[in-house]
């Protein structure tokens, strides 16, 4: 891996001990202004912070359950991930310890219905006789647009 001359000063570098939460505003992975899409691409770019958006669609879960939901991710990089989307005002901690997505993260999943449907579109596409490459298999049966995948997916599905 190439150092960064000036590595010290890019707290948004991946793999930096001292990564930020990305703000808008504020430089981020892949922009020196901090546009708020930037921003917003660095967050939910980061390993397992959109699958942590997933997990929290159907309801609050627990630091355990939602663990084992995604794929028994390590203690540390859960904790990690469930503290910058605290930051980020994406998800909040319930009183009984639970965690649960915002009204900004509920956004956040609508937000990204219309990019689940050009996925399953471009998997189609490169793959027309392949399987069902959802974990949801009523996803591309919905009817309502802004219902993409929000049903729980089945236990030992491949998500």
């Amino acid at each position: 891996m190439l150092a960064c001359r000036n590595s010290k000063h890019q707290p948004w570098r991946a793999g930096h001990p001292d990564m930020a939460t990305p703000r808008p505003g504020s430089p981020v992975r892949g922009s020196t202004t901090g546009r708020p899409l930037m921003a917003a691409l660095d967050l939910f770019g980061r390993r397992w912070s959109l699958r942590i958006l997933w997990e929290l669609r159907a309801g609050p879960l627990g630091f355990r359950p939602l663990q084992k939901r995604c794929d028994d991710m390590s203690s540390s990089v859960m904790r990690q991930r469930l503290t910058e989307l605290l930051d980020a005002q994406v998800i909040h901690q319930l009183p009984d310890s639970r965690y649960e997505l915002t009204p900004l993260g509920q956004e956040a999943r609508h937000a990204l219905n219309p990019l689940a449907r050009w996925a399953e579109r471009w998997a189609a596409t490169i793959d027309p006789q392949g399987s069902d490459h959802t974990d949801d298999q009523s996803a591309s049966r919905v009817s309502h647009p802004d219902t993409v995948g929000d049903r729980a997916p089945e236990r030992g599905s491949a998500d």
